[in-house]
C-alpha cells in the first residue's frame, strides 16, 4: 500500500513534533529515508512530559521495517479520528525500545522480541504482526535459491564467491543491519550468524540495504518482506518463496515478529490507548494486509 500524500504531509510536519516527543533531530539518509538522532539537551523528564502530557498526538519511534506497516495503519487511523494527530519516528527496533523506555514517546516498534533485561526494566511487549525477512540480491544476479545453510555459510565466510553457488565467478559482498536492529536480530537468529557475520557494510535502515544491493551486482543482502520491491530480487530459502502463507504456515523459516513496546507502569494516553486498541482489532487486519505484513488478530 502507498502511503496517501495527507500521511507524507503529516508525517514531515509532525518529525517537528517529535523533535520534542521523541527526542530527535531529523536527519536524511542518501535513499531519503528518515531517521534521527538524540539530542544531548534534551532530558528524559522533557521526554516524559511530550509523551504523557494527555494531547491529541500519538507519537511512536523505532523500526524502519514497520515503516509500511505503521504507516498505513496511521493514515487510516488519522482519517478515522481528525482530531488526532499520528507521528512515527524511523529510529530502529533498539532506539525505538529506548524511546518508551526514557518516555520520550508513547508507543515503541521493535521487530524483534524484548530481551530479558528490557521487559525486567519494565517494558511490555504486543504482537501487532508477522514479517518474513527476505535475503536479497542484485537482479542480474542468477543465484535464484539459496538454502538456510547456504546463507549461514556466505554471512560467516565459509562461502566467499557466487561461483560456489551457480553464479558468476565473483565475490560476496554481504550488505547487513546495524546492530540493535531488529531485522539482523532476526536474521542472525534464524541462521545461526550471531556474532559471526562478516558484513562489508552495516546500514541503519531497511530502505538502505535495499539501495545498496539494487546497486551492487554482487551483493547480498536481508530486508522486510513488507518492504522488498522489484528492485532487488528475493531470493527462495530452500525452495520456499516468502509471502503471507508460508510466513503464516512456516514453512518460510526466516521470519520474526512486528512488536508495540509499551511500558507496563505506564497508562497510555487516551489518544495513544485508541491507536493501541485499532492497530490490534480486526478492523486493522486488511490494512496490514495491504502493507505486506500478516496479521495475527
Amino acid at each position: 500500500m502507498k502511503l496517501k500524500s495527507i500521511l507524507g504531509i503529516t508525517i514531515c510536519s509532525a518529525m517537528v513534533l517529535s523533535l520534542a516527543a521523541c527526542g530527535g533531530e531529523a536527519q536524511t539518509s542518501s535513499n531519503g529515508d528518515t531517521a534521527s538522532t538524540t539530542a544531548a539537551d534534551n532530558t528524559a523528564d522533557e521526554g516524559n512530559a511530550a509523551a504523557s502530557d494527555g494531547s491529541n498526538t500519538v507519537a511512536t519511534d523505532g523500526s524502519t521495517s514497520m515503516e509500511k506497516v505503521i504507516g498505513a495503519l496511521g493514515e487510516q487511523f488519522m482519517n478515522d479520528n481528525s482530531d488526532i494527530t499520528f507521528t512515527y519516528n524511523p529510529t530502529g527496533s533498539g532506539s525505538g525500545i529506548t524511546a518508551v523506555s526514557e518516555g520520550r514517546c508513547d508507543i515503541g516498534l521493535s521487530s524483534r522480541a524484548l530481551k530479558d533485561e528490557e521487559k525486567a526494566n519494565g517494558l511490555t511487549e504486543t504482537l501487532l504482526a508477522l514479517d518474513g525477512i527476505c535475503v536479497i540480491v542484485n537482479n542480474d544476479n542468477p543465484v535464484s535459491d539459496l538454502s538456510l545453510g547456504d546463507i549461514s555459510k556466505i554471512y560467516t565466510g565459509e562461502i566467499t564467491n557466487w561461483n560456489e553457488l551457480g553464479g558468476e565467478d565473483s565475490e560476496i559482498v554481504l550488505i547487513g543491519r546495524e546492530a540493535g536492529s531488529g531485522t539482523r536480530d532476526g536474521f542472525e537468529s534464524i541462521t545461526g550468524t550471531a556474532d559471526s557475520c562478516k558484513y562489508r557494510q552495516e546500514l541503519t535502515s531497511t530502505g538502505d540495504v535495499i539501495t545498496t544491493v539494487s546497486q551492487n551486482p554482487n551483493a547480498i543482502g536481508y530486508a522486510s518482506l513488507a518492504s522488498v520491491s522489484d528492485t532487488v530480487k528475493a531470493v527462495t530459502v530452500d525452495g520456499v518463496a516468502a509471502s503471507e502463507e508460508t510466513v503464516k504456515d512456516g514453512t518460510y523459516v526466516i521470519q520474526r515478529p512486528f512488536m508495540l513496546i509499551t511500558k507496563a507502569d505506564t497508562k497510555l494516553t487516551d489518544a495513544a490507548q485508541k491507536f493501541f486498541d485499532y492497530a490490534l482489532s480486526s478492523d486493522a487486519n486488511e490494512v496490514i494486509s495491504g502493507a505486506g505484513a500478516i496479521p495475527v488478530n
